[in-house]
């Protein structure tokens, strides 16, 4: 793929040639392979965890140790992102944090599996956050750097749809080894390694051919901020990813527990429900991600997806409310499944369509990413405050609040102008 460079410092060419279906495989597999090593504790394994360090009160281990270690995620996407914009070597500049993050994901999942208390296991999950949001800032950027406009929707779905597959796999992988902790954590490390080595040596990775501006400090600062007010569509949108993300994370990281204390479920049947449950979700994710990724192609709109998929999801989660058993759990995942296909597949492209400067990408997708990894700093504590509304165990008041969580989020993407 040949492109004419620009002369603009920390910058690629803005892709113009199709990429092939072998690329957006490739694609598909980096993204199942951080995910299925980040999100598999997230999910599910890392509450088997809290369970193990403190039978009497899980959710407290939940509480500190992810919000505390989601720290390396706020801090590491935008840096390691605008780090692989400046990196200059002989293998590009994105594919040295895409292997470096992934292999430090890896040493922090084996540490998270033998951590003997809390502190240790805080100290791990930082930095899994580090490692991969290295890898998954390089590869954003990359994604940007070779998928052309006109073909954005269709990569987007590809990494939706593998996104959440690699929820999915986490979540059967912890019904059979629910007994064997270590190897739940270390195993989906091992194989997210594999999958991005298969991306890292079929991604082209071009080099700019001026050098970037003389290092300085202050260039780092502004890594992490990019003006709201400056580019309002940008603003909007960073605020409807944080607001979905939130309501998905206010859920997703007490399932287990809303199993056990709402349904009434033992450990080991709520493990084996939730599994089913994210079976149905991502069979029901795939019919979603399937059509609106092509469709927002060849429309050219983006709005009417994110704005109508994110009010589905939150009245997903407020079905959740009213259920008292496994089948009504089940449709709400069939729900918030198809909801969230819809949305992944053309969020992603959205992004990318406002992005303030579209050939620097690495820096200000960097700053969108603080979207997706913040939630998961503030879904713990405040998920545990809500739930301690009362007489305490109450998911009504999380439900709700993550279903209007959503509704505002799917509110906010109307403003902007810029995409239709």
């Amino acid at each position: 793929m040949s492109t004419r460079l620009p002369s603009h410092p920390f910058t690629t060419a803005t892709p113009t040639q199709n990429v092939s279906a072998w690329y957006l495989t490739a694609l598909g597999l980096a993204q199942f392979g951080i995910y299925v090593a980040i999100l598999s504790p997230v999910f599910v394994s890392m509450q088997l965890k809290a369970q193990a360090l403190d039978p009497a009160d899980p959710a407290s281990v939940i509480g500190v140790a992810l919000p505390l270690g989601s720290l390396g995620a706020i801090i590491g996407n935008p840096l390691f992102g605008a780090l692989s914009d400046r990196t200059r070597t002989r293998w590009g500049r994105r594919r040295p944090w895409l292997l470096a993050g992934i292999l430090v994901l890896l040493g922090g999942l084996t540490m998270v599996a033998f951590s003997p208390n809390v502190g240790a296991l805080t100290v791990a999950w930082l930095i899994c956050q580090l490692g991969s949001n290295a890898a998954f800032s390089a590869m954003m950027a990359s994604w940007a750097d070779n998928v052309p406009e006109l073909q954005r929707g269709r990569a987007a779905s590809v990494i939706g749809f593998a996104q959440n597959v690699a929820i999915l796999a986490g979540t059967y992988a912890a019904v059979l080894l629910v007994q064997n902790l270590p190897l739940l954590f270390i195993l989906p490390g091992v194989l997210g390694v594999l999958c991005v080595v298969v991306y890292v040596f079929v991604t082209p990775d071009r080099l700019p051919e001026t050098r970037p501006k003389p290092f300085s400090w202050l260039t780092i600062l502004r890594t992490f901020w990019t003006n709201p007010i400056k580019h309002p569509d940008y603003g909007m949108a960073w605020w409807s990813r944080f607001l979905i993300t939130l309501a998905t994370f206010l859920f997703t990281t007490f399932r287990l527990f809303y199993m056990e204390d709402h349904i009434g479920l033992t450990t080991a049947r709520a493990t084996s429900a939730i599994a089913l449950g994210v079976l149905l979700y991502t069979i029901a994710l795939l019919v979603g991600t399937v059509f609106s990724g092509w469709a927002s192609d060849r429309l050219r709109r983006r709005k009417v997806f994110v704005a109508g998929s994110t009010v589905l999801f939150g009245v997903g989660l407020v079905v959740l409310v009213f259920a008292n058993d496994i089948a009504h759990f089940y449709a709400a995942e069939v729900v918030m499944g198809f909801a969230y296909g819809i949305y992944v597949a053309v969020d992603s492209a959205l992004v990318v369509d406002v992005l303030p400067e579209p050939d620097k990408p690495g820096k200000d997708l960097g700053v969108m990413n603080i979207a997706n990894s913040l939630p998961q700093s503030i879904a713990p504590g405040l998920g545990a405050l809500l739930l301690g509304v009362g007489a305490g165990d109450n998911y009504e008041v999380l439900l709700w609040v993550a279903g209007i969580v959503a509704l505002v989020g799917a509110a906010v993407v109307l403003p902007i102008r810029s995409v239709r």
